[in-house]
């Protein structure tokens, strides 16, 4: 949106919110909204040259303690080029719900695809570690018992190997110090029937 007046330009840009020193132990659970909208007035020239990535809203959380705080967004917290002004923010506020952080042991789950040659057959599948520690808010972390892997295809293979595969915690709101694992596929001639 373009308002042009004596020189002057307003635009409006969506803008996510960043968090910044987040004290330790201390995890964000939910917050009320991920980006705010920011009416911003400057040159015309000027503004024509602004990109969302120039712009950027940082919430100090240093202060933070567990449970639902309400932070203002104020002139300072938002990063502009400069001479540009920040003439409204929407929403003013975000309400951020923060939890103590929580860790838990759980089981690794090798995902293994495909069928191995003709005449040989998967034994075993092993992973080192085989239990990791994940880390995160209470709720995410009670929701999780197991952590599978990226999958790993042993079509047309005939030998036992081992490969080095992620952990797929992409979906999960989780943590892990380790990010890879090692899976061992044992591959042995399929008994034959009598």
């Amino acid at each position: 949106m373009f308002v042009t007046s004596r020189g002057q330009t307003v635009i409006s840009l969506d803008v996510p919110v960043q968090f910044t020193e987040i004290p330790a132990g201390l995890e964000i659970v939910s917050q009320s909204a991920k980006n705010v909208s920011l009416s911003i007035r400057g040159q015309e020239g000027l503004l024509k040259n602004v990109r969302p990535s120039d712009v950027a809203v940082s919430l100090d959380l240093s202060k933070a303690k567990p449970g639902e705080s309400t932070y203002y967004i104020a002139r300072e917290d938002i990063h502009l080029p400069k001479s540009i002004a920040v003439t409204n923010i929407n929403p003013s506020s975000i309400k951020v719900l923060t939890e103590e952080t929580s860790r838990k042991t759980v089981r690794i789950i090798p995902v293994v695809t495909g069928e191995p040659e003709k005449g040989y057959s998967v034994k075993s599948v092993t992973v080192t570690p085989a239990r990791i520690e994940i880390e995160g808010s209470k709720r995410d972390i009670a929701r999780i018992s197991a952590v599978k892997t990226d999958s790993l295809d042993v079509t047309d293979m005939n030998e036992t190997f081992t490969q080095e595969l992620k952990l797929d915690m992409a979906a999960r709101n989780v943590r892990s110090k380790n990010s890879t694992v090692i899976v061992q596929v044992v591959i042995v001639p399929a008994e034959r029937k009598k």
